[in-house]
């Protein structure tokens, strides 16, 4: 993105964000957020991209609370990214697997840790390292890309509404690239 708003467009942002909750909002970011945004969450679903499936597995490898491992399992569950299954038919116990949705949060897990190893861990180096099973290959770092394959920075980056934006957001974006063109944002 080439350019931040500043002053009143950020006032009105923040008047926003006080007022409607992240799951209410026509932003995918917000929106994500609301269901992945405690510290938990994203931590429960790598240990499932890595096969825990049971309760004991990602109480044991997290070392969390029962209590809050409950309820991050079960909001997962209500998002769709779990799915809870009984371990036998009449029994208490359950196992947990990925959904569809929660498989899809792969890239975003390996970018989070990619992102740790480089700016938290630095020069210390990586405490795990992602490597493909089979041949052990490190994983490359990932990126962001055009559809065409022409690899994207945050300066080539330019918001546009999508199919599913509401008028407020379309209102939002059209303040935000105005103030760009008027050199009333910042760089």
């Amino acid at each position: 993105m080439k350019c931040t708003t500043g002053g009143p467009l950020e006032n009105d942002f923040s008047r926003k964000s006080m007022t409607v909750p992240l799951s209410d909002r026509n932003c995918s970011w917000a929106r994500s957020l609301d269901v992945l945004g405690d510290k938990w969450s994203l931590l429960i679903v790598r240990e499932a991209l890595v096969g825990a499936t049971r309760f004991s597995d990602f109480q044991r490898s997290l070392d969390m609370a029962r209590n809050v491992l409950t309820n991050r399992l079960e909001a997962l569950c209500e998002a769709g990214i779990l799915s809870k299954h009984p371990q036998k038919e009449g029994s208490s116990r359950s196992f947990y697997v990925l959904t569809p949705k929660g498989s899809a949060l792969f890239p975003v897990v390996v970018a989070l840790g990619q992102w740790g190893d480089k700016w938290i861990f630095g020069s210390e180096g990586e405490p795990v390292r992602l490597v493909e099973r089979m041949t052990e290959i490190p994983l490359q770092e990932i990126t962001v890309a055009t559809e065409t394959g022409q690899t994207v920075t945050p300066a080539d980056l330019k918001l546009m509404p999508g199919p599913g934006a509401e008028p407020s957001t379309r209102k939002h974006l059209k303040k935000m690239q105005n103030a760009c063109h008027n050199g009333t944002g910042s760089k």
